[in-house]
């Protein structure tokens, strides 16, 4: 006797069982969903927006409406899932005298692209609900879509909002990146986080960036070195060279003062995704100087480093080079062969004119006498 198997969709309040239950088989460090609705954050962005923080970054002046209701995203959604992936334990880099200088990459792009990595992971997720929620739509986020998604993180528990502006979470601090899932599922939500702020008096991250770029709750996008050293493809105001240290991609100096994330025993036993784990944690200065572009490609297959150009990488590195040989650090030869490489570059009137112009601003500060800031 032949017959139609109907699949019954499992309540909210069991979707939401599923759902994380699912999210731990998979290994994410945290999961949370709340309601799809409009933001509560609108007239902060547009605030935000208005006042130019947001530097070069025209993206995110675009699709306001799709950012403060995400909705827009997926007709019909009625819930977002939010999803965090672990990268690091909180342990310090530890310096190693014996190396050539380096210049040094953000934690969360040493190891595989997150994009990928949590898109796949995703991608599990959705399998593994889809059967108990018949004839529900997904769509899948990481950093693809016009998503607030730490406003949706701290909507979900998962989070709470530092002064530093990033996703702290509980016991787990702020090493870890951010993946949604929109879906016209209803999923009964998580309980968000009871208290608001989590820093109370504490202003460790924005004494410590170098170069001012945080205030309690607000970031200048257009003074953090991420972004300088990320998004912005021009030339970098001479003013926040000495910022930015020997970063040449990214910077975690906001987080690696942070209370929340230095390395406890419940740090270093928490869930952490093994394609995330580091492969490099920079690249020699002076190899990083005579790039190619198929160095480059090499270098950053498979990487979320491939956001950044070559001459934006060999502009870092010489801002990067001059600061090494101004600290003094390092054996006398090695900086030595730095400063002839900053010498050469600013002299080559073949060079990528960002490159060699950033050089020529790296002379005059290396003329300075060593008491000048």
């Amino acid at each position: 006797m032949g017959g139609t198997l109907t699949v019954t969709s499992l309540d909210p309040i069991a979707a939401r069982q599923r759902l994380l239950e699912a999210a731990e088989a998979i290994g994410f460090a945290a999961v949370g969903v709340c309601a799809a609705g409009p933001s509560g954050r609108r007239g902060e962005l547009e605030a935000w927006l208005e006042a130019g923080r947001h530097g070069e970054m025209h993206y995110l002046a675009e699709h306001t409406e799709l950012r403060c209701d995400p909705r827009g995203l997926l007709e019909g959604a009625r819930s977002i899932i939010v999803v965090a992936d672990r990268y690091h334990d909180g342990r310090p880099d530890r310096d190693d005298p014996a190396a050539p200088p380096q210049g040094r990459i953000a934690r969360y792009a040493r190891g595989e692209d997150y994009h990928r990595t949590i898109r796949r992971r995703l991608e599990r997720l959705v399998a593994a609900l889809a059967p108990s929620l018949p004839g529900s739509a997904f769509r899948i986020c990481v950093d693809t879509a016009p998503v607030l998604e730490r406003e949706l993180a701290a909507k979900c528990g998962l989070a709470r909002i530092g002064k530093h502006t990033l996703a702290i979470s509980r016991g787990l601090g702020s090493w870890t990146l951010l993946g949604e899932v929109l879906t016209t599922a209803s999923i009964a939500p998580t309980p968000p986080d009871s208290q608001d702020d989590p820093c109370g008096g504490c202003t460790r991250c924005i004494d410590a960036c170098p170069t001012q770029a945080i205030s309690p709750f607000s970031i200048d996008a257009s003074r953090c070195v991420s972004y300088l050293t990320i998004e912005h493809r021009g030339r970098i105001d001479p003013a926040l060279h000495t910022g930015i240290g020997e970063w040449v991609f990214g910077c975690d100096v906001c987080q690696e003062v942070c209370p929340h994330n230095q390395p406890t025993r419940r740090q270093r036993r928490g869930p952490r995704e093994t394609a995330l784990e580091p492969r490099r944690a920079g690249f020699p200065l002076l190899e990083l100087l005579g790039w190619r572009e198929e160095e480059r490609r090499e270098a950053f297959v498979t990487s979320a480093l491939k956001r950044a150009k070559l001459p934006a990488m060999r502009r870092n590195a010489v801002i990067a080079a001059t600061n090494a040989v101004i600290a003094g650090r390092h054996a006398d030869d090695e900086l030595r062969e730095l400063a002839a490489k900053i010498a050469a570059i600013a002299a080559d009137p073949d060079e990528d004119h960002l490159v060699r112009s950033t050089a020529a601003d790296s002379i005059k500060r290396l003329a300075q006498p060593a008491s000048d800031p």
